[in-house]
């Protein structure tokens, strides 16, 4: 069946089955790779993407659930302040290591700082449950929130 989903501004047409999880459309469909597979079952949030505001495990909502609301990803975030802000945050104090759970964690934290511009630690905790890193870099991951945060 065809869908019509907007994906970081853009009305993008995609014929897929209706319980096709919305990151393989993402990755497979729309060749948008910055949304990464990590568990299947929405706990380690690599597969976070924004749905209308909200972060969402992308690899457990099917692409007929998602209707009209908007979907941004990683790829979209540059166009976003705070996204962008965090971004260059990331890059400044050289927040990742091997880098593949910090789409989600960027997505996570943009979605708070959006929120919440000046997150307390009890905050930043809350929104980034979940996020898993492999390489354990949460005190980084924190200090680049906090940053961006002080950023103008």
């Amino acid at each position: 069946m065809a869908y019509t989903i907007e994906v970081n501004g853009a009305k993008r047409t995609v014929d897929v089955d209706a319980d096709m999880p919305l990151l393989w459309v993402l990755r497979d469909e729309l060749d948008l790779k910055g949304s990464k597979f990590g568990c299947g079952a929405g706990l380690c949030g690599a597969c976070t993407v924004h749905v209308d505001g909200k972060p969402t495990r992308s690899c457990q909502i099917a692409v007929s659930a998602v209707g009209a609301a908007p979907v941004a990803t990683i790829e979209g975030m540059a166009a976003n302040p705070v996204g962008k802000k965090l971004q260059a945050a990331w890059m400044e104090l050289d927040v990742p290591q091997c880098g593949y759970c910090q789409a989600g964690q960027i997505m996570s934290a943009t979605a708070l700082l959006t929120k919440t511009p000046r997150p307390t630690d009890g905050d930043i905790d809350a929104a980034m449950r979940g996020n898993v890193c492999r390489c354990c870099s949460y005190t980084r991951i924190r200090a680049g929130i906090k940053h961006a945060a002080e950023a103008k």
